[in-house]
Order: structure tokens, then sequence, then C-alpha cells
């Protein structure tokens, strides 16, 4: 690093921030460029582990190991749904395609990122007065990629607005989707609006499918947006001669034009409160207030109402489909930060705790509000809100989940900034205090909380099995490089091959209930033991091997009883389970319809987190509301008659999902 940028960092850390230092001239990463966040394409090797942010936590794996809500493909084909006829594949473009410049009100404001990704931004957020938005954000960033986090040289670079510290420019527009004539005819719909995500080079303006906001590697678009604005990581469907082969992102049981590219995300409210502000006359927070409150109100007229607006900041807001997201927890945090109905206030203070609550302050302000509610509180369904995390009924319902990804596997946080200030904080402790239960472990023996990194053995779930060979896998397993294997309890005969393997081989020689343990390492540092019980049963039928997505269609449209809710026209569930003409060909339940059926089924396979996945856990009663479906009471022992349906999933899962 050369002597002027050891100058500024030895500035930056006594304290002392002035914009004049970023006028000077002096390479953006001293001597090497990939040293800080590069303002060109110079490539940062990403990371895995507990410091792998901004990616889904189902990031659709698919049978090569790749994730597919992180390639280039997964841009491409949202960027084609989104802008079909790339009218805005620049900036420039992008800015006169939404009236930059011309009539209609615009807000400029600056501002310290300082909660979220640690960028100074400026941001200029724009009402056509036609109930539609678009937002534009300038991200600086003076700071080594290595030690990424805050830095009020960040915010100085986005007030003096210097070049050499640009690192790209984000954009939302809520505006309606765009169709072709022969989509027009097929059913697109060109009347709804929804948010729509975009970045952009800080020099050439070019459109990216990929971004590096973390110093921790690119990472594909709209994932890197997506993940924390509410949106649904839908699988690709597959491509068709029919006019809609480029749909990416359908609502998923729709036809596939309608509402094209919409990922059902949302925009945040703006938290005044958590960002930093300068000194410099203009940009001080006091004199900008006004100007959040008018974003807040733009952001607030994005929301759907439950019912006919009878507040002024209320006017635009369409009325909302009873299944989708419940808009009101958010919109509540955005009116009780000024006053409350009709936002009486200039001034935004958020101090609202909401009524479930009541009695669990410390943990919601401390934990929730710091760590989860940024992302959380857009996320969720009507008739299934828990996700919002807006009543501590519904943050204790996820204690099992919220325990896998803070604790062992160290994706949540989503961002790099928030997990930190989580684990540097009493928040952590808060959270360790509430998630400790006798079924589940949140400290070592000296009392401290456990940390994401260390080995976690993970066998897989409990399941029936026939005689002879089975594959064992404990690549679920995090953060291990050494496998160690044995049979705890079962029947005389059976054997183990290869137990210092991943993936070694359990010979049943009888039916039985058995028990195998696998504990993991990674140098020496060993995982806690745990355990598999397989119980082996001769007469299962159809055999693990065999089942295809006919067995599970069948299943889905049986006596299970999911078409119930899952069929239009009930309005919206992530998966219409009937069949329909998915792929916009006119024809019903031809191949293709089946395929795209199939495609969309699988997408609700969490291939990281088996156990987690959606298609296992909400017909077994988590967060779902129809409750309990027959066939899949996973609190009964494998092979019990009231989960054979869920034995049935849980095996066609293991053995790859095959169509």
């Amino acid at each position: 690093m050369n002597k002027i940028m050891c100058f500024k960092y030895f500035l930056l850390h006594i304290g002392i921030s002035l914009s004049a230092l970023l006028l000077v001239s002096c390479s953006p990463g001293g001597e090497n460029p990939t040293d800080v966040f590069p303002n060109a394409t110079a490539v940062i090797k990403p990371t895995s582990g507990p410091d792998s942010f901004l990616l889904f936590p189902n990031p659709q794996k698919q049978a090569d190991g790749s994730l597919q809500t992180n390639t280039l493909a997964y841009a491409t084909a949202y960027y084609e749904a989104i802008d079909p006829n790339n009218t805005k594949d620049t900036l420039a473009k992008w800015k006169a395609a939404n009236g930059f410049g011309s009539a209609g009100t615009e807000v400029n404001v600056v501002f310290g990122d300082v909660k979220d990704l640690g960028y100074g931004r400026r941001m200029t957020a724009r009402d056509n007065g036609n109930d539609t938005y678009a937002f534009m954000v300038e991200n600086y960033a003076v700071a080594p990629a290595a030690n990424y986090t805050y830095s009020s040289l960040n915010l100085d670079a986005a007030v003096a607005r210097e070049p050499k510290w640009h690192v790209g420019t984000n954009a939302i527009e809520f505006s309606s989707a765009t169709c072709t004539a022969a989509e027009f005819l097929a059913g697109c719909n060109s009347t709804v609006k929804f948010a729509k995500f975009y970045t952009f080079h800080p020099t050439t303006g070019a459109r990216l499918l990929e971004a590096n906001l973390d110093g921790r590697g690119n990472k594909a678009m709209p994932g890197i947006c997506i993940s924390c604005h509410g949106g649904r990581a839908y699988p690709l469907t597959p491509a068709t001669e029919s006019p809609t082969s480029k749909a990416l992102f359908p609502v998923i049981g729709f036809t596939a034009s309608q509402k094209r590219g919409d990922v059902e995300a949302h925009l945040q409210p703006f938290d005044v409160d958590n960002f930093g502000f300068s000194t410099v006359p203009g940009y001080t927070r006091a004199e900008q207030e006004t100007k959040f409150k008018a974003i807040n109100k733009m952001v607030l007229k994005t929301y759907p109402i439950a019912a006919a607006p009878v507040f002024p900041e209320d006017t635009s807001r369409r009325i909302s489909n009873f299944i989708e997201w419940d808009a009101a927890p958010a919109a509540t945090i955005i009116k009780n930060a000024y006053g409350g109905n009709s936002m009486p206030n200039t001034t935004f203070s958020d101090t609202f705790v909401p009524p479930g609550w009541a009695g669990q302050e410390t943990l919601y302000n401390d934990v929730v509000v710091s760590a989860c509610r940024t992302c959380h509180i857009l996320r969720g369904t009507g008739t299934m809100p828990e996700l919002n995390f807006n009543s501590y009924a519904s943050f204790a319902g996820y204690a099992d989940q919220i325990k896998g990804h803070v604790i062992d596997r160290g994706n949540m946080p989503l961002a790099k900034i928030v997990y930190e200030r989580l684990w540097g904080s009493s928040g952590i402790e808060i959270l360790a205090n509430f998630l400790e239960t006798p079924e589940q472990t949140v400290r070592d023996t000296s009392g401290a909380v456990l940390k994401p990194g260390r080995p976690v053995a993970v066998p897989g779930p409990n399941r029936t099995v026939l005689r002879g060979a089975t594959i064992l896998s404990a690549t679920g397993s995090l953060y291990s490089k050494t496998y160690q294997w044995s049979i705890v309890s079962g029947p005389n005969g059976t054997t183990l091959d290869n137990p210092n393997l991943a993936q070694p081989t359990f010979n049943a020689t009888a039916d039985g209930n058995y028990v195998l343990q696998l504990i993991t390492s990674n140098g020496t540092t060993q995982s806690e033991p745990a355990t598999l019980t397989l119980v082996v049963n001769n007469a299962l039928s159809p055999a693990p091997a065999t089942i295809r997505f006919s067995n599970i269609k069948a299943v889905l449209e049986g006596a299970a009883g999911c078409i119930g809710c899952h069929t239009p026209p009930s309005g919206g569930p992530p998966i219409f389970y009937t069949n329909i003409d998915r792929n916009g060909s006119g024809g019903i339940a031809d191949t293709t319809d089946d395929l795209w059926f199939y495609t969309e089924l699988r997408g609700r396979i969490n291939f990281t987190d088996v156990a987690s996945s959606a298609l296992l856990r909400k017909p077994s009663g988590h967060h779902h509301g129809g409750g309990l479906q027959p066939g899949f009471d996973s609190t009964t022992a494998p092979g019990q008659p009231g989960r054979a349906n869920y034995d049935l999933f849980l095996n066609w899962i293991l053995n790859g999902a095959p169509y």
C-alpha cells in the first residue's frame, strides 16, 4: 500500500474523516488493485464457509454441484424476463426509460449505509406520478476488501462524488411487466407492477450480470439483491418454443407469461436511524430528513394494502390478494417512525415494538431489529406470515432453523457487516439464551456460544431402506474434512464398508432398526457425534431407487389433500399441483407442462440442507396454512404408516429427485 493510502487509513483509525483526502490522485488499490473494491473488473476469488454472504439459503443446487441462482445463465434469464428487448441494458438507457431529468418528482440524498453493506450511497428516487417509481444509487467504497466494513471515508467519497471510489450503481424500478405482442396474446399481464433489480458498471454504465458487493467475489443477479428484498429463488424453467420461452420467474402455478420477471421482492423501508451522515452543508441528517420522508412515502405506495386506503399516504396502494406478502408490518414500521397514521412527524424515529413482542422487547430490539428484520419483514405470505418475525411466536417457531443458519452454518445474517455486528455484540448471547434448550446445544463446555466454522456432523435424515447396499452420505456435514462412521446398534451381520469415507456403504442383511454414528473432523477439531436411524424393511415399496416424479405427483394430487389449496384460482401459492398450461403453449398437461411442473417442484427441495426442504417441511405441518397432511407425520419413527408419504418424498430427494 502506498504512503498516501497508509496515511488515509491512519486518519481513519484515529477518527479523522475528510472529503479532501479522497481527491488525492492515487491508485484505488495501492500497488494491487484487488486489495480494495475494484471500480473495474479485477477478480476476487469467492470465499466459502461462514463468510459466504448474499446467497439464498436454498440456492438451487444442481446435480453437478453448481448453485443455479449464482450463475450467469440465471442472471441472463432474469434480464431477458424484465427487459426482453434490452431497452435498459445501460444506465443511460435505464434512466431515460424511467424519465430521469424530466417531469415528475425526484429526491436526492447522500448517506452512509452503516448497518447493511457499508457503502457511501448517493441516491436519486423518482416518482413518475403514475404509480411507478425508480431508485438509483451510486455506491462508494474506500476500504480494503480483506477488511471490508463501513468507513466514514465511504460517505466522504459519496459526498465528493469521487469517481475513483465509485464501485457500481444499483437500480430498482417499480413498474409493470414488459410484454411483446405475442406474449400479450398469450396472457402477459402488463398492468400489475412489481420491483425489478439492476446493477451497472461504475465507469462504462453497462448492465452487469454479476457484482462484487462485499469484497468476497462476484455473485449473480438478481440474487445479491432479492435475497434481502424478500424475493424468491425460483428455479429456471425449461426452454420451449412458445412465446414465453424466456420466462424465468413466472408466478409459480400460473402461466409463465403472467407478471413476467416478478421475483416477488419488495422495497425496504429506509431506516434513517441507522444511516451515517456527513457534517458537510447540504448533507447533514437534519437537512435531508424531509427528503427521506418523501422516499419512505414512495416505498409505502409500492406496498399492497388489505382494504381500501383511508389515510393520504396510502393512496395509490393496490388492494392485495389475500395470499400474497402481508405488507402491513413493514408499512407499520414506516408509519410509526413518522408518528403513526397520516405520518405527521418530519423526523424519522423508529422505537416501535409490535404487540406480538410484548414482554420480549430485548430479544426484539437487540437481535431481530439489529440482525433479522431488514430482510425478514419482507417475507412470508398473508396466510403464512410467520417468516416476517413480526411476533415472538413466529420467531420461536423457527428456532431450529435459526440455530442451524446462525450457529452452525453461519450464512445468517446474510450480509457480512450485519453478521459481524451480531457476533460482536451482546445480541449473540441474547439469541443463544433464547435458542438453548435440551434439544438444541448452542454453547461449548466452557459456556461460550458455539461459532460457525467448526465441524458439524450431518449424517442425513432418519429413513427407511431395503436390505442390501445403501450408500450413506456425510456430504452435508459442515466444515469437515475427515469422517468416521460406526454402527451403534442393530441386528448382527450388517457391515459398513469404508467407514472413513464421506459416503460409505451400509450392507443390511436383516430387517430391523439400526443406529449409526458419525463424527467429522477438521484438523484437530472434532465434531459432536451425530446419529442416524435406518429402518430396514425389505417390503418397502416402491424401492427408493425407483421413485420418480410420477410417484410424487400422484401423492400431491391424491389423498394427501394438497390440491385443496394448490390449485387455481386460489390466488398464488408458490406452486400449483394440478394439471395446467404452465408454458403457455395452449395445451394442458402435455409433456413440457409436466417437465415445468417437475422443475418448479424441484425448486422446493434444498439440496444443501435436505431436511429444510419446503417440500418436506410444509406438508409435515411446519409453518403451513394447510397443517399436517396425511402420511407426513415426521414426528413418528421412519417406517410408520403415519409418515409413509414423508418417507417416499425423502427417499426420492436423497436419490437426486430424478424425473
